[in-house]
């Protein structure tokens, strides 16, 4: 079966589809013990152990067994059928944070100040809530010998430029990267770069300039035309969506080294995904990914619960879109259910849900260290300044405030180890209400693993 267009994604089976599972998910994707989870499937019952986020093959008696466990709550019971079925080894993940972790990657907040006038921005309209700025070459030349410093030779790390909007302070933005990409090849690191923009202030030389230092670009869209400018309007106002599509068009057809993504900010506004994904697939984006708007600095427009939900059946609906493709041996760059696919099929189990804090730092146009770039003048997430380096006493406290063992209610979570706890700044501004939702998306993207793995093994390779 062919993929569907875009105008006719609504009315598709697939929606329906999806629809029913994200009913059917919400009923069996709910805690029920923090060792295990019972993942059905219209193939073969997985049971995942949290523990190393293991996966087997279990038969519907021995899964109908440890789901009598979890109904009766019987922990010690479960360890015990764990330990029976050959299912427990030692614990991979233990009280112990991680201590003064190097530095890999920084985001450089090059310009604190934005052109547009999005409705939800974290980072009040670009400015984190003081006056409007640039970077200082001087100090994101600081920020990268900060970066390398520690870095050792025949490593990587990251450098990423975000704002407000970077391409504001577009001659600082270029010539730390030739300053980062120099000063890397000297001490045989790789310097991996990558941008986040609103894409209204691209510049056709820019796509030669991304090419050629291998950027990894994403660009903010949310949604397609109306859906796109009622969220992300300039400051007057202004749509926004055409001046993007148009300006993004040598970027995509220039992409090899570099990589354009698109990345959506779903609100309850947004009603079909599947559209909105299947059109920017269409235009060429080497990857476009999903994520919900959970915290915004003047709490419009983010999601509830009951919208999560909603949000789900969508996720679900593009999953599957996922799957159709796959099926028939064709790339579909669906973000959120690659990564998921990868972490599911490695096994990923940490204890914090990234590396805001430990080996990711957000530098502030002044020169601060924080958590993440979400941080940006926020004491909650001070680390230090480019100048003094790390501050070890901030950093240690802060991964120990925030290992996921230390956190309620992931301590009796089945999903503690592949979510590590949500989004730091999230949880820390507006508490965990998207549980629910991250719990169902990650129960789909198991059994849509069962089915891949079985049915489309080849994607793995």
């Amino acid at each position: 079966m062919s993929a569907p267009s875009p105008s006719n994604t609504t009315k598709h089976p697939l929606n329906m589809i999806a629809r029913e599972l994200a009913l059917q998910i919400a009923r069996q994707s709910l805690p029920g013990s923090s060792q295990i989870h019972i993942v059905p499937s219209t193939g073969r019952t997985q049971l995942l152990v949290s523990n190393g986020s293991r996966l087997h093959i279990i038969s519907p008696e021995t899964a109908q067994y440890f789901q009598q466990l979890i109904a009766e709550q019987d922990e010690h019971g479960i360890e015990t059928a764990l330990t029976h079925f050959g299912f427990r080894q030692p614990a991979l993940i233990d009280d112990t944070p991680l201590s003064s972790p190097p530095v890999y990657a920084l985001s450089l907040a090059i310009a604190q100040k934005c052109n547009m006038g999005c409705t939800y921005c974290y980072a009040d309209q670009g400015d984190f809530g003081g006056p409007a700025k640039n970077m200082q070459l001087d100090t994101a030349l600081q920020s990268i010998d900060l970066l390398l410093k520690d870095a050792v030779p025949g490593g990587k790390v990251q450098l990423t430029f975000l704002g407000g909007e970077p391409l504001m302070n577009r001659a600082s933005l270029r010539a730390a990267t030739l300053y980062a990409a120099n000063a890397g090849a000297k001490k045989n690191v790789q310097v991996n770069f990558s941008l986040t923009t609103n894409g209204t202030l691209l510049r056709e030389e820019d796509a030669a300039f991304f090419e050629e230092h291998g950027f990894a670009v994403t660009i903010s869209l949310d949604g397609i035309g109306a859906q796109h400018d009622q969220q992300r309007p300039m400051k007057n106002g202004a749509g926004s969506y055409q001046r993007i599509i148009e300006k993004i068009q040598p970027l995509l057809a220039l992409q090899q080294r570099m990589q354009v993504s698109a990345r959506v900010t779903v609100t309850p506004t947004q009603k079909d995904l599947g559209n909105t994904l299947l059109e920017f697939v269409q235009m060429g984006f080497h990857s476009v990914g999903f994520s919900p708007l959970l915290r915004a600095a003047n709490g419009r427009d983010e999601m509830t619960k009951q919208d999560l939900e909603i949000m789900l059946e969508g996720m679900i609906a593009c999953g599957l879109l996922f799957e159709q493709h796959v099926m028939q041996g064709k790339r579909f760059p669906f973000l959120n259910m690659i990564n998921a696919l990868k972490e599911i099929a490695k096994g990923t189990h940490r204890p914090y849900p990234c590396g805001a804090g430990a080996g990711y730092m957000g530098v502030s146009a002044d020169g601060d260290l924080f958590a993440c770039h979400r941080f940006v003048n926020e004491t909650a997430g001070s680390m230090g300044n480019i100048r003094d380096g790390v501050d070890a006493t901030l950093q240690n406290n802060w991964l120990a405030s925030r290992h996921v063992h230390q956190q309620q209610p992931c301590n009796s979570c089945w999903a503690k180890y592949l979510c590590g706890g949500g989004c730091h700044h999230e949880v820390l501004e507006k508490g965990r209400h998207a549980c629910d939702y991250i719990r169902g998306w990650l129960h789909y993207t198991m059994q849509a693993h069962e089915r891949l793995s079985r049915l489309a093994p080849d994607w793995y390779k």
